[in-house]
């Protein structure tokens, strides 16, 4: 008895599905001038928004409305476009692809694009296109620390029960976080039974990661009296050490302790001289309490 053939589809019939690339770009915001506090605000703050200042060829196309950058908006959203013409972009979103720049600009763009006061749509892989570089006029970052995140809403718009009770829970998930003077991109926060001091060094990596070893290998890696030194974050491209702090000691008893470790550290890294095997093994332990984030 003989076998029945299956039927096959030629290939030529057999549609293809098209991969998406995605590219992971490890320092999204470099060449921006405060890249540091970008990648702060992305992976450290919980509220806080700055002015962006838009590049002259899309003030010419959309006009010179104002625009907005949120640690975080509503639901995570990735940009709003309110009714009044403003446009909000939140840095902290849940769809992203591998190059946070090219997220945050599409984001962007499509907000000015939408029609104002409707939902603002954004593609999860955007594709190649501009990126923040290329559609914003460089400078510091003027940032705002906020409590709450009444910033989001227009006036009024508190008076409605739901949207206040979806406001208290965002709120309620916010820890006190203080941005301090003594560094660029340092800020101080406080959770459960404990504070931390986190800085976005602005180095190279393997600079940085030196310098540190140098300052632990002398024994002056801490800020101080019951301070500890934790460990530190990877955030693309850029080292964030974190220390742990006494949680009943507020944030401005921390501004020298910062001064001073930041002017260790200049000097460490200013250090030409290879590391020592001292050096060598406190870099070798640093990197044993690192973790990446991505």
């Amino acid at each position: 008895m003989s076998k029945r053939r299956k039927s096959q589809r030629p290939a030529e019939a057999t549609p293809k599905r098209e991969k998406v690339r995605d590219i992971f770009v490890p320092r999204p915001f470099e060449g921006l001038t405060d890249e540091p506090e970008w990648i702060a605000l992305r992976e450290l703050v919980p509220a806080a928004s700055a002015p962006l200042r838009l590049a002259p060829e899309l003030v010419e196309e959309h006009g010179d409305r104002p625009v907005t950058l949120a640690t975080v908006l509503p639901m995570a959203a990735p940009a709003i476009a309110k009714a009044d013409g403003r446009v909000l972009v939140g840095l902290q979103r849940h769809q992203q692809s591998g190059d946070v720049s090219r997220d945050l600009a599409e984001a962007l763009l499509c907000a000015l694009r939408a029609e104002p006061g409707k939902p603002v749509a954004v593609p999860p892989l955007p594709g190649p296109g501009p990126r923040l570089q290329d559609i914003l006029v460089d400078g510091p970052l003027d940032v705002t620390m906020h409590e709450g995140f009444e910033f989001w809403l227009d006036p009024g718009a508190a008076d409605d029960p739901t949207v206040q009770a979806s406001l208290e829970r965002a709120n309620a998930a916010i820890y006190p976080t203080v941005r301090l003077a003594a560094a660029r991109a340092a800020y101080w926060c406080q959770v459960p039974e404990k504070a931390h001091v986190r800085w976005v060094l602005p180095d190279d990596e393997d600079a940085a990661l030196d310098a540190l070893a140098r300052l632990s290998a002398a024994g002056t890696l801490p800020l101080g009296g019951n301070t500890k030194f934790a460990g530190m974050f990877r955030a693309h491209g850029r080292l964030v050490p974190v220390w742990d702090l006494p949680e009943d000691v507020p944030a401005a008893e921390w501004e020298e302790p910062v001064t001073e470790f930041a002017k260790r550290y200049a000097e460490a890294l200013e250090t030409g001289e290879p590391l020592d095997a001292a050096g060598r093994r406190a870099r070798h332990g640093l990197l044993g309490r690192q973790l990446t984030l991505r």
